[in-house]
């Protein structure tokens, strides 16, 4: 289904500047969200930074267009992450990053996580069940129904937005559920690494009783938890 394009044929130069849009679309949502990549949730991409992840998707961009199927997925992907950033790309960069990480934090911190993956869950699934349908009628379709003069199979439209769908509902996951997990590992570090507070002798006579000298102790909490 994925067939080949002839390299700097129409289809291709259509499919590099679909790439270079969509993409360009989710490097624009992220630079407005977090220009120092600190809310980055990709650990590759924040890793690679501007400069080498400009070179990198432009590398790609270039290289996918010669495959439509994958390139109208991954370009789906792209549009339907960078919609997601600028959701909230205003309270990110008015609130500022770090700011803006402490406070998404403890609100983590503070939900139940049964709740939290619930809501996780609802999201990502609804989204891969349009997906999954789109990519279940377009499969189901005759494809020469699709055929187009200029050669382009447009039967792969739909079922490549829906593997696109279903791929950004997988990402989203994956990489929510792996940054909950490293935080809930970084707060257990943390209270791990904190020193117990002395034992405070209560010797009052006002506190004295048949039981001899008592103990208290205090402890100190993570904060946010």
């Amino acid at each position: 289904m994925d067939d080949l394009v002839r390299f700097g044929s129409r289809d291709y130069c259509l499919m590099v500047l679909l790439l270079a849009f969509a993409r360009g679309m989710d490097f624009l949502s992220t630079w407005v969200a977090t220009p120092n990549l600190l809310l980055e949730g990709n650990p590759i991409a924040k890793k690679l930074g501007w400069g080498w992840g400009g070179l990198v998707n432009s590398a790609i961009c270039f290289g996918m267009a010669l495959w439509p199927a994958t390139a109208i997925a991954v370009s789906t992907m792209s549009v339907l992450v960078a919609a997601r950033n600028f959701q909230s790309a205003w309270l990110m960069r008015s609130m500022g990053e770090e700011n803006y990480r402490d406070w998404h934090v403890r609100r983590i911190q503070e939900t139940p996580i049964t709740l939290y993956l619930f809501c996780l869950a609802g999201s990502t699934l609804l989204t891969a069940a349009v997906g999954t349908a789109a990519v279940f009628f377009s499969m189901n379709t005759p494809t020469s129904t699709f055929l187009s003069t200029n050669g382009v199979w447009h039967a792969i439209v739909p079922l490549s937005i829906g593997m696109g769908m279903v791929g950004y509902a997988i990402a989203v996951a994956f990489y929510t559920t792996l940054g909950v997990w490293r935080l809930r590992r970084a707060s257990e570090r943390r209270e791990q690494r904190l020193p117990s507070a002395p034992a405070i002798l209560v010797n009052g006579p006002a506190l004295k009783s048949p039981l001899a000298d008592s103990c208290a102790c205090e402890t100190s909490d993570f904060p946010g938890k």
